[in-house]
């Protein structure tokens, strides 16, 4: 039958898919780290989108306004839901051995003289521009376990560079 000839509100909106399943990017089986205060952030995110944009958002679509902030809103919420319900959160090291571990900011320095900070953090956390690289991603993996003043081999999309840890901070820095 003609679509024509059916009787659908134009009010009813096709549910949009979830932006992406939640640690899309984790292998099969693998835990969804975060950082404590990583973990805080999506908790505030999300009782934000929840207790104040989406009540903010369905006024409006109750008043005609557009429905798909609506629903764009609503998979975020999804998203962030999925996330905190498989995530585990990691209690970062006390120890100042001077290791580098899940949560750490590392200061590197490479062949050419280029020093770089990275805070290791879940693929939830990642945000390149702060440096805050994800525990799976080839340089993470090789900083892992290593400590002050080691040379460290990495395998890069770019080509293998030899990097040397100059220093390792366990504790969290401001936002």
């Amino acid at each position: 039958m003609s679509k024509a000839f059916t009787r659908e509100s134009d009010d009813d909106l096709p549910e949009l898919p979830a932006l992406r399943p939640a640690s899309a990017s984790l292998p099969a089986g693998v835990l969804n780290h975060l950082t404590a205060d990583g973990a805080e952030r999506l908790r505030r995110d999300l009782d934000l989108a929840v207790n104040e944009e989406r009540p903010r958002l369905l006024a409006q679509v109750k008043a005609g306004s557009d429905k798909e902030a609506l629903q764009k809103l609503d998979q975020r919420i999804r998203l962030l839901e999925d996330i905190l319900e498989s995530a585990s959160v990691v209690v970062p090291a006390t120890d100042a051995d001077g290791r580098i571990r899940f949560g750490s900011y590392v200061t590197v320095r490479d062949s050419r003289g280029e020093e770089d900070t990275y805070r290791i953090v879940g693929v939830d956390e990642t945000d390149v521009d702060r440096g805050w690289i994800s525990w799976i991603s080839p340089l993470a993996r090789a900083l892992v376990q290593a400590e002050v003043g080691q040379k460290i081999q990495v395998k890069l999309p770019g080509g293998n560079r030899e990097l040397t840890v100059l220093h390792v901070r366990q504790q969290a820095q401001p936002e």
